[in-house]
């Protein structure tokens, strides 16, 4: 028996990985620690894992570091989702995403340090943004790391963090750098969620400058599958390395908003353009060779195909996610002092 310390496993993509191993791997035991912040649910969590025996679940915050030593000292493997994680709330939230994503993710690489004779496997998740807007494409592992907004920049030190410490500690850390993930149970402040609700709301679809920004989508079933890979695979192949997690296939934010438009049958005349946001990363497209190469991960769920099963979830769930509608905007402070919201 395998015990996984899995930090925001309430959240988004931390909580699709919980119920994914939970029902790959009957005999590991789950530990989730999460603060609970807006953004995570523990309803996220499958309810039948939720009232397993291989369930644990610590509402903490990763900055405690007694409490994260003790459980980081209960596991075999380690891996590190909890962070804030939207751009735009950066933009006017940032210190608190310095505090977590940066702060935090010392004091859980310092406990894996600390506990290093029992730790097999730590999966650092950090995320494509650390890159910037593209210099080349598709984007490798070796591309400069140019952050362009507060969050990127916390998460680019997060992922330096860990690095400084497999290189001077020789911790058995891999870095995992997701592309766009996207999927049921989404958080409406991000596009393809609050995109979806506006339709089912009956409002306008509100696309930042000219909608040309475009990203490599990846559905949140397939990161976690990645990740499940990176976990398993040989330790030679994998530790002191960094991986793009991506499909190799980018779409426009205008592309998205008229896909959804197209499958609610409604016109593009729904469309709402407003100014740019800050920090706007252009372009993003991922280089998916290293990690199929090392083991064997490639994308199984096309756009198309994500995008259906999440508009239906969305379209089945809304007690779930109206609670959120009010989350859906939010204020950013301009360079002349005004606030807009986004």
């Amino acid at each position: 028996m395998k015990t996984i310390l899995i930090t925001g496993g309430a959240g988004f993509i931390g909580s699709n990985f919980v119920n994914y191993i939970f029902h790959k791997y009957s005999d590991y035991k789950l530990i989730v620690l999460d603060a609970l912040t807006y953004a995570g649910n523990v309803e996220n969590i499958a309810p039948e894992v939720r009232t397993s025996g291989r369930f644990e679940f610590w509402y903490g915050d990763i900055n405690n570091l007694d409490l994260v030593s003790d459980l980081v000292g209960r596991s075999d493997i380690v891996v590190h989702f909890a962070a804030e994680t939207h751009v735009a709330r950066s933009l006017y939230s940032h210190r608190v995403f310095f505090t977590t994503d940066v702060l935090g993710t010392q004091s859980v690489t310092n406990a894996v340090l600390k506990h290093s004779n029992r730790i097999e496997r730590f999966i650092h998740v950090s995320t494509s943004e650390v890159y910037g807007s593209a210099a080349y494409e598709p984007m490798d592992e070796y591309h400069p790391l140019n952050p362009t907004s507060p969050y990127a920049a916390a998460k680019a030190g997060a992922d330096r963090l860990v690095y400084s410490y497999i290189f001077a500690h020789g911790i058995s850390a891999v870095i995992i750098r997701p592309f766009n993930n996207y999927g049921p149970r989404q958080h409406l402040e991000k596009v393809v969620p609050r995109f979806i609700t506006s339709c089912l709301l009956g409002e306008p679809l509100t696309v930042h400058g000219d909608g040309s920004a475009s990203r490599d989508w990846i559905y949140a079933e397939d990161t976690v599958r990645a990740i499940d890979l990176s976990i398993h695979a040989p330790r030679e192949s994998v530790v002191g390395e960094a991986f793009n997690i991506g499909t190799g296939r980018a779409l426009s934010i205008l592309e998205i908003a008229k896909n959804i438009l197209q499958e609610f049958g409604l016109k593009d005349d729904r469309l709402d353009f407003m100014i740019d946001r800050f920090g706007q990363v252009q372009k993003h497209i991922s280089s998916v060779e290293k990690a199929e190469k090392v083991f064997g991960f490639k994308a199984s769920v096309t756009f198309e195909e994500g995008l259906q099963k999440t508009l239906n979830w969305y379209k089945d769930n809304r007690m779930f996610w109206e609670k959120q509608v009010m989350m859906r905007k939010v204020p950013v402070k301009t360079q002349d002092g005004s606030t807009i919201w986004y």
